[in-house]
């Protein structure tokens, strides 16, 4: 979420909502409480997530939950959607997928 990327979103109303602080990649950012993490993340930067396949940035393209292209990591591998799970306080998210782990079966 580098300052240096340009934003997708602009906030234009509903400015007045308490501010709700989380972390994506590493990055503290703010968003507004009851934002999405697909409207937080994209008013911060150009994208939402890396594409697994390939080096491309995504960010989202249907808002509102049906095409499966705003996938976000927790830090323990979960997957959530951008567009329909809400910023909580302390959030922590990952644009790119986690490396696969195999357990050591030995």
């Amino acid at each position: 979420m580098s300052s240096s990327t340009r934003a997708r979103f602009v906030r234009l109303g509903e400015s007045d909502r308490v501010a709700v602080g989380f972390v994506v990649d590493g990055e503290a950012v703010s968003a507004l409480q009851g934002d999405t993490l697909l409207t937080a993340m994209l008013q911060h930067g150009g994208h939402v997530r890396q594409s697994e396949f390939g080096g491309e940035k995504r960010a989202g393209f249907c808002l509102m939950g049906a095409c499966q292209d705003c996938w976000v990591w927790t830090a323990d591998g979960a997957r959530l959607r951008a567009c329909s799970t809400e910023v909580a306080e302390g959030m922590a998210v990952s644009t790119k997928a986690p490396e696969l782990t195999w357990p050591n079966l030995a």
